[in-house]
């Protein structure tokens, strides 16, 4: 595997991950997943959302954002943590948008770190996952997506993004399959 890559962990934060139905045997795949980048010196990144205290961010126009703030969601996402350890080498970018990319610094990090090559999981496939590689894929990144590493609400669109949508864009492995990667380099 090429050392100029990083793992992208998504919005694996408390309202997302609550809302699995499978949570506990997803995060210890992603944490096996997590620990097998840091030996192989992979940078991992974490990707929150988050908003400021009053929310500045919000704009009523959006659809989704609305829907946070309805729901309450949005309360819980002020000066968000990832839900896994983290540790002195872990970066955490906040992101304020769908995609990984506006409002956050993560383009300014990847370009430091010489990165061209972006292992991609996170809840959900059809948001943050989804936007994060069209992003990517115009800004000329080699992605990788982590299909059982994605989540998503409705099951269908899952299969239908880690199918037939992302393989146009990015090599789609499980995290079995990648993690088998970097042990035969």
């Amino acid at each position: 595997m090429e050392n100029n890559s990083a793992f992208l962990v998504m919005d694996i934060q408390g309202p997302m991950v609550d809302g699995l139905a499978n949570k506990e045997e997803y995060l210890q795949k992603i944490q096996r997943t997590i620990d097998a980048a840091r030996a192989n010196n992979i940078p991992v990144i974490y990707v929150v959302v988050g908003f400021r205290p009053n929310m500045p961010e919000f704009n009523l126009r959006s659809k989704g954002l609305r829907a946070l703030r309805d729901t309450g969601t949005a309360d819980a996402l002020v000066n968000p943590i990832p839900v896994l350890p983290l540790t002195e080498t872990d970066v955490v970018v906040t992101r304020r948008r769908l995609s990984a990319f506006p409002g956050s610094d993560l383009e300014i990090i990847l370009r430091a770190k010489n990165i061209d090559h972006l292992v991609l999981s996170g809840i959900s496939t059809s948001g943050v996952v989804l936007s994060t590689v069209r992003e990517a894929v115009d800004k000329d990144y080699i992605l990788t997506v982590l299909s059982d590493l994605c989540a998503d609400r409705d099951e269908e669109v899952h299969r239908i993004l880690t199918e037939k949508v992302f393989p146009r864009h990015a090599d789609v492995l499980s995290s079995t399959e990648w993690r088998s990667q970097l042990r035969s380099a």
